[in-house]
């Protein structure tokens, strides 16, 4: 049995085909699940955020301009989907959920470490939101999506399955020189 190229799926689902779309949901969930909780989202947020990005691709299936794509489009959505319900929930933090101050094997939940790993991570957004489209969407990807393959990736981008590898490495170059000029110590951007 031959394995259907997303574009054939959406086609199928599209048309009604509930096959298709569980085969959709198989391929793609994971990934989907990985964007949702790569933003520090609850388990229950992070089933929304799911919930939310396939009923977003059930209301445009049609729409799509470029079904090859599909992992990107999912991804995307999948990442805005998040940061909405982060904006909506805003940055509250139970008291009880920080350590005791004596447990120094938890030293990185500490508040400190938590505000100082906040700040890196807006800037590592601040960076990666400022990189060319492309490079966000592989770096995307090979972030939220790594069981992808090369194959995989280029179809997915419109690459050449050598080049992923290739355009990966500029990508990231781009994104420390980013990181350096934003501040960042030169080892936490490498």
């Amino acid at each position: 049995m031959s394995i259907e190229s997303a574009a054939e799926l959406i086609r199928r689902a599209a048309d009604g085909d509930q096959d298709a779309w569980r085969a959709l949901v198989d391929r793609y969930s994971v990934m989907v699940w990985r964007v949702a909780r790569a933003h520090r989202l609850d388990h229950a947020d992070a089933a929304d955020v799911s919930q939310s990005t396939w009923v977003a691709l059930a209301e445009h299936i049609g729409e799509l301009r470029a079904p090859e794509r599909l992992a990107a489009w999912l991804s995307t959505t999948a990442r805005r989907e998040s940061l909405r319900v982060l904006a909506h929930r805003g940055r509250e933090v139970r008291a009880a959920a920080w350590p005791d101050r004596a447990d120094a094997a938890q030293e990185d939940r500490w508040p400190e470490a938590t505000a100082l790993r906040g700040a890196r991570d807006d800037a590592l957004w601040r960076a990666f939101a400022s990189l060319p489209g492309r490079c966000r969407e592989l770096l995307g990807l090979l972030a939220f999506a790594p069981e992808l393959t090369y194959a995989q990736l280029g179809r997915a981008l419109g690459l050449a399955t050598g080049s992923v590898g290739t355009t990966r490495g500029r990508c990231l170059d781009v994104l420390r020189r980013k990181l350096t000029a934003l501040g960042l110590p030169r080892e936490a951007a490498g």
